[in-house]
């Protein structure tokens, strides 16, 4: 395949599983709508700046952008997307012994969700002393109606930074358990700006070895509401 070709897919399908259009991503990157769309139509020769431009747009590194992690380019946060009531898309638990609250989002969250899901644990964070927290977050099963993998929309994106620059006078860590490597680019990057990057670990991998980092980091053994896949399904 033509490399302005495939580059054009990547962008495409990076910019389908964020939820954003076209003009979005141009008005982000600060390219012109046609720009964007010759681009993804393999009809344009891409500078170095431009790539650079698009990969900070989609919340992603440039290494990220050549990145064999490929998804469909069927777009996300759709109608269908938002059918699931918020009590099937949202899960959390408080262990007061061991200063631990771990959260669960299953589906697609919505900027209205994602404000709710942050009110429900600031609360349980309010019963704690600040920086006493350690914080278990799993977004392993973060799909939409398709069944591929989701990011965060830039709506979600900016209701979420807000709860973390809130959830950094709680927290003394953070290990989110992510649902690829786009994830992982997505919350590094976010994360830096809400000011919780350096107390955070945004792991991808295995199943297994997500988990055993994870409790290797928040020295624990399990977890009763985070368990591997094999736990989950039986």
């Amino acid at each position: 395949m033509d490399i302005r070709t495939e580059f054009g897919k990547r962008v495409r399908e990076l910019r389908a599983r964020s939820g954003i259009s076209q003009e979005f991503l141009a008005d982000r990157a600060g390219l012109d709508r046609t720009y964007i769309s010759g681009v993804e139509r393999g009809e344009r020769n891409v500078s170095i700046i431009n790539i650079e431009k698009i990969a900070a747009a989609l919340n992603v590194s440039i290494e990220y952008m050549f990145s064999s992690e490929r998804f469909s380019t069927n777009p996300a946060y759709l109608k269908k997307d938002f059918e699931k009531p918020f009590s099937e898309l949202f899960t959390h638990q408080v262990d007061t012994d061991k200063k631990l609250i771990t959260f669960q989002v299953k589906g697609v969250l919505n900027a209205e969700n994602t404000d709710k899901l942050a009110s429900i644990v600031l609360g349980a964070c309010s019963m704690f002393d600040e920086r006493e927290l350690s914080i278990f977050v799993d977004h392993r099963e973060m799909k939409a109606s398709d069944g591929e993998v989701v990011v965060y929309s830039p709506e979600v994106v900016e209701s979420a930074m807000r709860f973390q620059e809130r959830l950094n006078s709680y927290s003394k860590q953070i290990v989110v358990l992510c649902n690829s490597q786009f994830m992982v680019n997505q919350f590094n990057q976010t994360m830096q700006i809400s000011g919780i990057y350096e107390k955070t670990a945004n792991l991808f991998g295995s199943d297994k070895d997500m988990l055993g980092k994870a409790y290797e980091l928040l020295d624990i053994h399990s977890n009763e509401l985070i368990k591997p896949f094999e736990i989950n399904r039986q």
